[in-house]
């Protein structure tokens, strides 16, 4: 990915080039063609519609333009407006013409250095973004395909998934506060099985106290659900007799909850099915169960990384993927004023939450990375913060990340700790 490089960029834009700028949107897109000196070749913006007729339309378009004006190479650039430009850019991609991107932020804040007016139009937009990508301020799409472009679908749906869950699961919490108190002292977790089950026959307290509890205790016999009997059941009942619960709205109150436990238990299913393919597409990419055997490291978190990150091979450097991830580090200093270095969080926000979320995984169950925050936080010479070191952590994570999946090197704890500097070595240098 050395193209990515800013001066790589604006090399890539040579005489031969024709830049395309693209509006797009949802069932229309807008074009304008023109050279790397800013030239414009097109009279007016070409309009082309989001199907088969209109890519066709404007491929044939773009290579009368590049006949005409004897160019040998297109670089198509657009905003990534939602996910509108996604058939555009792979259509493109197939046709030889690699789609770039251009940062919407960006569009807005130049729009004005030629009229000095922040119009937004079909005709001002494509020439704004032809200009972006002529200066090279661009980045390069990259657009999954094969086994990669089925796990981030899985991945995608496996996080809108989860969200969902914890919805129900929050309504389910709000349901019991206001008809069940109680029931939070009976069990930990609203989710529980056997609590759900009796909430299905019996969902208000006075539903249970009509059941008993032998009809309680039957329940549970007859799914041949373990580690809950009589005692749990008589739990279960002494907190409904004592329960202060509305005894308003009785009727929609137990068919609120009962959606709720068939939504929940709908998801919970489809949760699990996402998960089975996501395990057998994982087995298929090379070297990526070698990370499985990482203490700290689940199938969540190797799936996740793998979706957002795609192709390893694509990446020069596990730096390039720090920055993906949007935890490169960066410098708020000017003249003698030097401020706090922090991440950038500019990349795929997906992908850094859930280097974090490993981070605190391998710091609380792997030793060798326990140690490395350990030494991070309490070294002598620059201690981190709590914060800043699981960033770190995420950042060493990505290294050993790329080393397994580029290398096909098996995970080495000694290895892994030769980053630690301790203060003997230190006093020996």
């Amino acid at each position: 990915m050395n193209s990515n490089t800013q001066n790589k960029k604006i090399e890539a834009i040579t005489e031969k080039t024709l830049v395309i700028g693209i509006d797009v949107g949802s069932e229309t897109h807008f074009a304008r063609a023109f050279d790397h000196r800013g030239y414009e070749y097109s009279k007016k913006p070409f309009k082309f519609s989001n199907n088969e007729a209109g890519f066709a339309a404007f491929k044939a378009w773009i290579t009368d333009i590049k006949e005409m004006h004897e160019k040998d190479k297109v670089v198509p650039g657009m905003e990534p407006t939602g996910h509108y430009w996604f058939n555009l850019g792979k259509f493109l991609q197939d046709n030889d013409m690699k789609p770039v991107l251009v940062n919407p932020h960006h569009v807005k804040k130049s729009k004005e250095l030629d009229d000095n007016n922040p119009t937004k139009n079909d005709r001002k937009d494509p020439k704004v973004i032809a200009g972006l990508v002529r200066e090279g301020r661009y980045m390069i799409p990259y657009l999954p395909d094969g086994i990669y472009a089925d796990l981030r679908t899985a991945s995608n749906m496996r996080f809108q998934l989860q969200s969902e869950l914890t919805r129900i699961q929050n309504r389910i919490s709000r349901w019991f506060s206001i008809y069940f108190p109680e029931y939070k002292t009976v069990y930990g977790k609203t989710d529980s099985i056997s609590g759900m089950m009796v909430l299905k026959q019996a969902p208000l307290p006075e539903d249970i106290l009509t059941l008993g509890v032998d009809g309680i205790n039957k329940i549970w016999r007859d799914a041949k659900l373990r580690a809950v009997g009589i005692k749990r059941a008589k739990t279960l009942m002494e907190a409904a007799g004592h329960s202060v619960g509305s005894k308003e709205g009785a009727v929609s109150a137990r068919m609120e909850i009962r959606m709720l436990i068939e939504d929940y238990e709908s998801r919970s299913a489809r949760l699990q099915e996402v998960m089975t393919l996501i395990e057998e597409l994982v087995k298929k990419i090379p070297m990526a169960e070698k990370l499985l055997e990482i203490k700290g490291v689940g199938i969540k978190t190797v799936s996740g990384f793998l979706a957002e990150v795609g192709d390893i091979s694509r990446f020069d450097n596990p730096k390039e993927l720090q920055k993906l991830a949007g935890l490169a580090l960066v410098e708020n200093s000017s003249g003698k004023h030097k401020g706090e270095t922090t991440i950038s969080r500019r990349g795929r926000k997906r992908l850094r939450y859930l280097l974090f979320e490993v981070a605190m995984s391998l710091v609380g169950k792997n030793p060798e990375f326990g140690e490395l925050h350990h030494y991070y936080t309490t070294r002598k010479q620059n201690p981190l913060k709590k914060m800043q070191s699981l960033m770190a952590v995420a950042a060493k994570a990505i290294r050993v990340f790329y080393a397994i999946l580029t290398k096909g090197v098996d995970y080495n704890p000694a290895k892994m700790l030769e980053d630690i500097k301790r203060p003997g070595m230190l006093q020996a240098a």
